[in-house]
């Protein structure tokens, strides 16, 4: 008998003053069995990055032909394809050419190590971000989450904040 997700629900509060984006989320994440808390929490993080009325998670680790949040144009062609983790090239080559804009969002303790020996075969393109969580604010986060999220995040000149209702976690996004 395969194990089912565990879903949660969240209720993210955004004020991105970066983009002029201001919107309450009421989401519904399904963690895959084999999805680390971590990860799940940088799917969030990376959603909050790039919110849109278009943007939704998809199936995510459970399927190899989608991203982990996109979003699409009412024509059905993939306007951004966001990425979590520490994918291989070829997946990061399939995105480039099937949408107008790719964002990845590395993590994780051999997040150098993976770039260091991945980085050189990624796809050198306009349409391609790189960006990196540094691990301590993402295991901070991970440590406390109940099935019912409740999040406000703050984006200003770059910095992210997170209010989780038992402290404000000053999330720092770098590059490699």
């Amino acid at each position: 008998m395969a194990l089912k997700p565990t879903i949660y629900k969240l209720n993210l509060d955004l004020a991105d003053s970066d983009r002029h984006h201001y919107q309450n989320y009421q989401l519904t994440l399904a963690q895959h069995p084999s999805e680390t808390a971590e990860r799940m929490v940088v799917r969030i993080l990376a959603f909050a990055l790039n919110a849109s009325e278009a943007l939704t998670f998809t199936k995510g680790i459970s399927t190899s032909d989608e991203p982990d949040i996109w979003a699409k144009e009412d024509n059905g062609t993939i306007a951004l394809w966001v990425e979590v983790g520490q994918p291989k090239p070829d997946r990061i080559r399939k995105a480039v050419n099937q949408a107008a804009q790719v964002r990845l969002y590395a993590f994780g303790k051999t997040a150098d190590t993976w770039w260091n020996i991945e980085g050189k075969d990624m796809p050198s393109s306009d349409k391609l971000q790189v960006a990196r969580f540094q691990w301590q604010n993402v295991v901070d986060l991970a440590q406390n989450l109940d099935r019912t999220i409740r999040w406000s995040i703050s984006i200003a000149g770059g910095e992210m904040y997170v209010d989780t209702g038992s402290g404000v976690e000053h999330v720092v996004l770098g590059g490699f």
